[in-house]
């Protein structure tokens, strides 16, 4: 008979009670067994969603829903629990992910796994040590489970659009959510709130929201680049509250043998939006996102569009890595993609070109000193040529 497993959610927001629905929707005999957010409010509404959902698979009681900066711990405590879904703002990851690893749970982790070189290397250390111990790691990178993304990136390894370069990606959309502060909010309580707009938590919106489609990129490539120059700033976030963050980065990444990726992410109101990639070479380019080839060897995906359900194979990728006993280990790879997103971020605020080396040796460290409620200082929005 198959093993039922049990899943626990830490980080209870939008992105987090989507994947404890895509995790029930990926296969059977799964449950979801507890809960653990900062805020009862946010576990509230999600325990609310995931109960209204009358699915067999949704177990939950009062004593396995967890609330404050320690919930993670009590929810990791849980001995029939066997897999976290690991959706709090980015800032947290690597904190909660070597709890984790540490208590010999599987994880799906959401992108980006850092906001800092630090805390890139601190994951990698602990994903090395979930392969040690058989735990398998699933990322939210989603589109590397889709079908037409795999199939076009399997056609340009093979060599149909020729040598390869040049690149583009692009992330280019809308405002994300906002909330004024509300009486009693503590400075700590309103950034994570708002964790979008602070980098300690987010990482700017390059990093939480243009590493999709940069990771699709290095994945093209199959490289990490090997320095970037670029630029950004605020246009339209600028009225108090919006934190510290950028809202346009525009960077050019260098990969070994002079290929260059034109890399775009903005998030403005009003503007004309597009998410996409494309690699062209020396016969054709290449475009996943539409899942065409075009050039000497023109190809289109004929398979069912599966964006949307690229987020139920995920966990179904997972799900069916445990239950076969061939762990999936895609932490190093979410690692690369989400210092490379570090990395372009850092060249848009320093006004530097930065390479690989200097990110991976890096000692920057957004963390506070401390996760509690209270006040917390907000760094000066970076200045090219002052950083």
């Amino acid at each position: 008979m198959r093993k039922i497993l049990n899943a626990g959610l830490i980080g209870c927001g939008g992105r987090g009670t989507g994947a404890a629905e895509n995790w029930l929707q990926a296969a059977k005999d799964v449950r979801i067994v507890a809960l653990a957010d900062v805020f009862a409010d946010r576990l509230a509404g999600s325990r609310a969603y995931l109960e209204g959902m009358k699915h067999d698979g949704v177990r939950l009681s009062d004593e396995r829903c967890f609330v404050g900066f320690d919930a993670y711990r009590r929810l990791l405590a849980l001995e029939d629990v066997d897999v976290v879904l690991l959706a709090t703002p980015p800032g947290f990851r690597p904190l909660h992910f070597e709890a984790a690893v540490a208590a010999g749970k599987h994880c799906f982790v959401e992108k980006p796994i850092a906001v800092d070189p630090v805390g890139v290397r601190r994951f990698l250390a602990a994903g090395r040590q979930a392969a040690e111990k058989g735990l398998a790691v699933v990322a939210g990178t989603q589109y590397r489970h889709q079908e037409g993304f795999q199939e076009v990136v399997r056609r340009v390894r093979e060599g149909w659009i020729g040598e390869i370069r040049e690149a583009r990606v692009f992330y280019n959309g809308g405002p994300v959510p906002h909330h004024a502060r509300q009486d009693g909010w503590t400075d700590m309580e309103d950034q994570i709130r708002n964790w979008w707009y602070y980098d300690w938590l987010s990482g700017d919106c390059i990093v939480e929201q243009h590493i999709h489609t940069i990771d699709v990129g290095n994945w093209l490539l199959g490289a990490h680049p090997v320095r970037a120059t670029g630029s950004g700033g605020r246009i339209q976030r600028v009225g108090e509250g919006f934190g510290n963050g950028y809202d346009h980065f525009a960077i050019d990444f260098e990969y070994a043998g002079g290929i260059h990726c034109l890399s775009m992410n903005r998030q403005w109101a009003g503007s004309d939006g597009y998410v996409g990639a494309w690699v062209r070479g020396t016969e054709g380019v290449a475009r996943p996102y539409e899942g065409v080839i075009e050039g000497a060897r023109p190809w289109r995906y004929e398979g069912a569009s599966t964006l949307g359900t690229a987020y139920v194979q995920e966990h179904a990728d997972l799900i069916a890595s445990i239950r076969a006993g061939k762990p999936a280990n895609e932490s190093a790879q979410v690692a690369e993609s989400t210092l490379t997103a570090i990395m372009g971020r850092q060249a848009a605020y320093t006004g530097r070109t930065i390479t690989w080396q200097e990110m991976t040796e890096s000692d920057l460290d957004y963390s506070p000193a401390k996760h509690e409620f209270g006040p917390l200082d907000v760094r000066r929005v970076p200045v090219p040529g002052s950083e």
